[in-house]
């Protein structure tokens, strides 16, 4: 079993990670301990920066390089950012999910939070919008450090002709609701300060589940410098869940957007005009329709976790739904 890893710019509150934004932290617990018990900040162990990154590093250098033909069984690091409206006991709970019934059964290898401080209440939405975007320079600095260690792998492997000096980890992310804009903004601020690098791809496959983002994001006529553009160049593929069901979704279009719909909500706003490593999947039939919380729902749902773990293995889009029997939705009740 693979150690518990978090890295969060929430403040100390007792013992706990409270609401509001303060210095990046990085911690660690024995794969061992109760889950329960990961409630209290005490059960886990603050390390360095320096560590945390060594830790990494130590363990995808442990990961077995497989060969071409099983590159779906590659071990990945996957980082999961949370979303709106989720505490710290929230988010720790949402990792759990993410690492218990997706990462760790697959066998893909290392699960990372990362828990920025989201207000955990539904009038803390502008808010939470404001300290998402604070957020992104320090994960941003994260991704530069890996980049740099990507690169330097793979000088190494080529000088030596040593395909055992390759990072053997795959780098992916699970980014929910607000998290995937967190997401935008560090892998923004990431491709400007590393100059817009082309040499590596930094994130295998970016999954946005629910993402509370403009659905015209990745569009081919936006500015060659936008969002979008950024991203796409950064990593290999990204893929958006989508269902129209989300009313979260609906309610985040209403508050701030001027007309432009989420792309968690409806998808893609032309997919036939978006960078080719860009698609999106309607989850609706794969998720349990009469789930109170359908924002949600894609981690409450096998089906949705099966079609998640196709999409990191890099599945291609079309056949990521393949063998998997959509959600069984309950009969309707007689009037």
């Amino acid at each position: 079993m693979q150690p518990y890893m978090m890295i969060s710019n929430r403040n100390r509150d007792g013992d706990g990670l409270g609401a509001d934004i303060a210095a990046l932290t990085f911690y660690t617990a024995d794969g061992a301990i109760d889950p329960k018990s990961l409630h209290k900040l005490s059960a886990w162990t603050k390390i360095t920066r320096t560590d945390f990154v060594a830790r990494l590093k130590q363990i995808a250098d442990n990961f077995p390089l497989l060969p071409d033909n099983q590159n779906e069984n590659q071990s990945h690091v996957c980082l999961f950012v949370h979303g709106f409206n989720t505490s710290w006991t929230d988010a720790v709970d949402d990792y759990l999910d993410v690492k218990n019934s997706l990462i760790e059964p697959a066998n893909l290898g290392l699960t990372v939070l990362y828990s920025w401080p989201s207000k955990g209440s539904v009038a803390g939405y502008l808010p939470d919008r404001e300290d998402a975007r604070e957020s992104a320079p320090d994960l941003a600095q994260l991704f530069v450090d890996l980049n740099d260690y990507l690169v330097k792998k793979q000088r190494i492997a080529a000088t030596t002709n040593d395909p055992e000096k390759l990072c053997k980890a795959k780098v992916s992310v699970i980014a929910h609701s607000m998290g995937a804009y967190v997401m935008q903004c560090a892998l923004v601020a990431a491709s400007k300060r590393m100059n817009n690098p082309q040499l590596v791809s930094l994130i295998n496959q970016l999954v946005l589940i629910a993402a509370d983002i403009d659905n015209d994001l990745f569009q081919l006529d936006k500015p060659i410098d936008g969002d979008g553009s950024l991203m796409a160049n950064l990593c290999y593929r990204i893929a958006a869940l989508y269902t129209g069901l989300d009313s979260v979704l609906g309610m985040s279009a209403g508050l701030k957007h001027f007309g432009t719909r989420r792309l968690g909500r409806s998808g893609l706003s032309d997919r036939t005009k978006v960078f080719d490593n860009v698609f999106d999947f309607e989850i609706t039939a794969y998720i349990n329709r009469s789930d109170p919380s359908i924002h949600s729902a894609v981690f409450d749902s096998a089906p949705a976790i099966d079609i998640v773990e196709n999409i990191l293995r890099g599945v291609d889009r079309n056949y990521i739904a393949e063998g998997i029997s959509p959600f069984v939705q309950p009969l309707a009740q007689p009037a």
